[in-house]
């Protein structure tokens, strides 16, 4: 658990820097050339400082362990800076929209430079090994605040992508792609935002297991012939993580000791899942007609 929580610090220090120095660049050319699809990427690499500040300090807080007042530790706070992130993702992309309308409006032109090209081809390199080196934390911790940054670095590659496109297009005097591409901008961003968000708040709104572990749960409870019945299966997410209630029924003249070694047994099963934190089997006895 320790590495985790270290191996996601790392990814958060390594988009924190990178997104820095390509903020720097973007936002000194996009100004100078007043193309807006660069300083829309530009303010889309500023979000992304904001998204990586939030992992770093969302990762730290939630590798607390358990104490007496957070009974099921501070996982939950990856959750709570991912909404952060995705509502900086959302008004970031609503002022860049308003901006790629206005300068389609004003037929705002902008002054065509090799450096807008070199800028981009530097970004989509730099956000590539970013969202490879991302994305393999992710597969290994399954991670919100990860997988929030992996996407986001993906999305930048695309996006770049585009901005590249309206500054080729600017060379042969078609300039009302960039501000198309600004509006594509926004848009995307507009979209991974929400997606996030909506996660985040079935998360931390209590989102019950996915139907698929329910049923895994449900079948491994069924390889105890002593078992009789199952019922009131209740879960509630902690972090990455799931703490699950469930009652059985079993005969009501097996002994105490056997009911509640079986219970702890079961409990050992479910905790053995992937997707489950701690687990509690209350014991119903009842007699068979």
């Amino acid at each position: 658990m320790e590495k985790k929580f270290k191996d996601i610090k790392k990814a958060g220090l390594a988009g924190i820097f990178g997104n820095i120095f390509l903020l720097l660049i973007k936002g000194t050319i996009g100004f100078l050339s007043k193309s807006q699809s660069m300083i829309a990427d530009s303010v889309n690499s500023a979000s992304d400082i904001i998204a990586s500040l939030m992992t770093f300090i969302g990762n730290k807080i939630s590798s607390e362990p358990k104490d007496n007042d957070h009974n099921f530790g501070h996982g939950k706070a990856e959750y709570i800076f991912s909404l952060f992130i995705s509502i900086t993702m959302i008004l970031v992309s609503l002022k860049l929209f308003i901006d790629s309308i206005l300068s389609l409006v004003y037929k705002s032109h902008f002054e065509f430079s090799w450096f807008l090209i070199i800028v981009c081809i530097i970004t989509i390199i730099i956000k590539f090994c970013l969202y490879l080196y991302t994305k393999k934390m992710f597969k290994k911790y399954d991670s919100i605040l990860l997988k929030s940054n992996y996407q986001d670095h993906r999305n930048d590659c695309i996006v770049t992508t585009f901005t590249l496109i309206s500054i080729i297009g600017g060379l042969y005097g078609i300039f009302w792609i960039d501000g198309i591409v600004g509006i594509g901008i926004s848009l995307w961003i507009l979209i991974t935002g929400i997606k996030i968000f909506i996660e985040s708040y079935n998360v931390l709104m209590d989102i019950s297991l996915d139907e698929q572990t329910k049923e895994t749960i449900m079948n491994l409870v069924k390889e105890h012939e002593d078992i009789k019945n199952c019922y009131n299966l209740y879960s509630t997410p902690i972090g990455y993580k799931y703490f699950v209630i469930f009652t059985i029924a079993v005969d009501g003249n097996m002994s105490t000791y056997e009911s509640h070694k079986l219970a702890n047994h079961l409990e050992k099963d479910v905790e053995a899942l992937e997707k489950i934190d701690k687990a509690v089997v209350h014991v119903h006895p009842t007699n068979l007609d």
